[in-house]
Parts: structure tokens; C-alpha cells; sequence
């Protein structure tokens, strides 16, 4: 669930994250069940963001294998442009991830099984910016959510996703009340779900309470309140897409606190994107991964 290091103490005070989806909403916003993976692709809204690479490279190819339930192991990549992690926080099934050393993993392996009523077991992610005190080479954050504009930061991200399983595959966004960028965010945490498999309990914390179209994608979004810091909103697509070019997450959070959901004095720490896994996982990738802020 995001975050490498802090999840624990930041995202699990609450009561169960994902709780069973009436059947008029999941109908509604198109976005659970069969739904989810049968509605029709935005025109033009799923080109790949990248040169595509192999989803699971050979063993000559691997520059790292990270298993999890080893501390949420972590690797550089692309030159420390970026950290792929393996938080498999929520399970001691085996499971693994690969690398290559660009900006890309593969799960290569997932015994990953989870009601999928509950939490999932891990989210195996690729992150820029600090996470825990550990920041990216060439990090630009953190960035007051005051100052965010439309296009300041964008994302693009190519990913490969398998048939089976259940989970979902989504960026996850943390903030801070200041800017220190080491111990548990507490200023709110913001996901955007591109897509997911696995019926309608996979879903968002809390319940949908409102429409927004942003950058061309329509999304409908959820949030769920507990205590102050304990704020998760979530923007689901409402057409699920396999890849992004030029997402604008800096447009989705400066959306969010617009509506409230997100102080204005808060800072953005990082932007992470992978899988929520509840089963299975065998397959799922991000193919390539980039994050661009415009100073």
C-alpha cells in the first residue's frame, strides 16, 4: 500500500480498507466487476507512454530479485532516478520481484492470497521523490500542494496486466504536514486507479462522492475519512487503461484540495505507482515508468 517503509503505522489505524460495493454503484461507475475490465477504452486515451520492454526478463537480464517480508527490500534504478520496492505488508506468502535496472519490475512470482474483503497482501512499486528518508536522485520533492498546478507534474507509465488474479494497479501519492521526509506521512494519502481485476470488493477505502474530468480522463472519486492525517481519496478511472502518457498528478491533487480532501499547506513527498495484490500477481509489470516536474 505505498510508501515502502511507513505503511503500517499510516494506513492500517482505520477499520477495514475495502468494504462490498452496493451493486447500483458498482453498476453506476462502471468500475466493478466485469466492469471494470469490459468497459470501453477512452479514444485515445491508453497510448503507450514509452518504448515497451519485456515484461519478464530473462535471468541474464535481472539486475535485482527482491522477495518480500524482508524489510520491504528496495533497489536504485536508472541510475537512482528511481527506487523499486517490494512491500508485501499485509502477508508471508512467498513472493518476488525483478528488475532489470531501468525503470521497470516485473512480479515474478506471487503466492499472494487475500480475501478480497480485506486488505490486499503487498503492493510491489516502483516511487520518485522521498520515501522514509530514502529520496531519488535528482528528487524535486517535496512540493507545497499550495503551489501544484495543472501539468506541473506529470506521469507516464506503461504496465502489463494478467487475466487472473485479483488486484488492482494504481498510482498512491503521499503528503506530509511539513516538509521532512523521513517518519509516517500525516498530511493525507491520494491513489489513482488506472484498473483492476478480481470483482467489486476490490475497491477504494470509504465510498464515491463525486465526478471529475481531468487531463481527458473521467474518473469517479472515493474517500474515506478517520482521523486527521488518516484522509484517503482515490480517483478511479472510469474507464480502465493499461498505460498513461503525461498524466496530470499534480491536476488530481490540486483537484483534491479544491474539493477539500487535501490541505493546501501540505507537501506532496513522493509518487508511487504498482499493484495492489489481493491473488495471484504472476505477470503484472510496469513495462516503463517516468515522472516529470517542471520547476
Amino acid at each position: 500500500m505505498g510508501a515502502g517503509h511507513f505503511q503500517v503505522a499510516s494506513k492500517r489505524p482505520g477499520p477495514p480498507r475495502r468494504g462490498r460495493w452496493p451493486a447500483a454503484i458498482a453498476l453506476a461507475i462502471a468500475f466493478g466487476g466485469v466492469a471494470a475490465c469490459g468497459g470501453p477504452p477512452r479514444a485515445g486515451a491508453d497510448p503507450p507512454a514509452a518504448p515497451s520492454r519485456a515484461a519478464q526478463p530473462s535471468s541474464a537480464e535481472i539486475a535485482a530479485r527482491l522477495c518480500g517480508q524482508a524489510g520491504w527490500p528496495e533497489t536504485k534504478v536508472d541510475g537512482g532516478a528511481y527506487i523499486v520496492q517490494n512491500d508485501e505488508w499485509n502477508s508471508t506468502a512467498a513472493e518476488c520481484i525483478t528488475t532489470d535496472g531501468h525503470a521497470q519490475f516485473t512480479v515474478a512470482s506471487s503466492a499472494i492470497s487475500q480475501p478480497a474483503s480485506g486488505d490486499p497482501g503487498g503492493y510491489p512499486s516502483i516511487y520518485s521523490g522521498c520515501s522514509a528518508g530514502v529520496c531519488t536522485a535528482g528528487n524535486k520533492l517535496p512540493i507545497q500542494v499550495s503551489k501544484l498546478t495543472p501539468g506541473m507534474i506529470t506521469s507516464s507509465w506503461v504496465t502489463s496486466q494478467p487475466p487472473d488474479g485479483a488486484y488492482d494497479v494504481a498510482y498512491d501519492i503521499w503528503f506530509n504536514r511539513t516538509p521532512a521526509t523521513s517518519g509516517a506521512p500525516d498530511g493525507g494519502e491520494l491513489m489513482i486507479w488506472l484498473a483492476h481485476r478480481g470483482g467489486r470488493q476490490i475497491a477504494p477505502a470509504g465510498a464515491p462522492v463525486a465526478h471529475a474530468s481531468i487531463g481527458g480522463y473521467a474518473f469517479t472519486i472515493w474517500v474515506w475519512s478517520g482521523q486527521p492525517g488518516q484522509r484517503r481519496i482515490a480517483y478511479v478511472m472510469d474507464h480502465p487503461v493499461r498505460s498513461v502518457r503525461d498524466l496530470d498528478v499534480s491536476g488530481v491533487a490540486a483537484d483534491a484540495a479544491h474539493r477539500g480532501y487535501l490541505a493546501a499547506t501540505s507537501y506532496l513527498l513522493n509518487i508511487q505507482a504498482g499493484f495492489e495484490i489481493w491473488a495471484g500477481g504472476r505477470g503484472l509489470a510496469t513495462e516503463s515508468f517516468a515522472v516529470s516536474i517542471q520547476s
